[in-house]
């Protein structure tokens, strides 16, 4: 454990930090799952309302630092690939 003060408090920073940060991740990952599963059970339409909603989520997550844009962009490429090809 740390000595200085300061560096007693960054150590607290630091968990509380990373708890949030875990619960932000599990919920992007909650999202696109539920993207997946409604792909996978053919539902088009829930797949459609899920994305829209995993959206705004995915995209809340790069401004919170918690994954950088071009994860994002993929993860939001391939899961609309994935409803537009239960189209074909």
């Amino acid at each position: 454990m740390a000595n200085i003060k300061s560096a007693r408090k960054r150590a607290k920073q630091a968990i509380k930090a990373r708890h949030q940060n875990m619960g932000f991740r599990s919920k992007l990952r909650t999202h696109i799952k539920s993207v997946i599963t409604a792909v996978q059970k053919g539902d088009k339409a829930g797949a459609t309302a899920a994305y829209k909603a995993a959206v705004p989520v995915i995209d809340s997550m790069i401004n919170k630092g918690i994954v950088p844009k071009n994860k994002a962009a993929r993860h939001k490429s391939r899961l609309n690939k994935m409803i537009k090809a239960m189209a074909a």
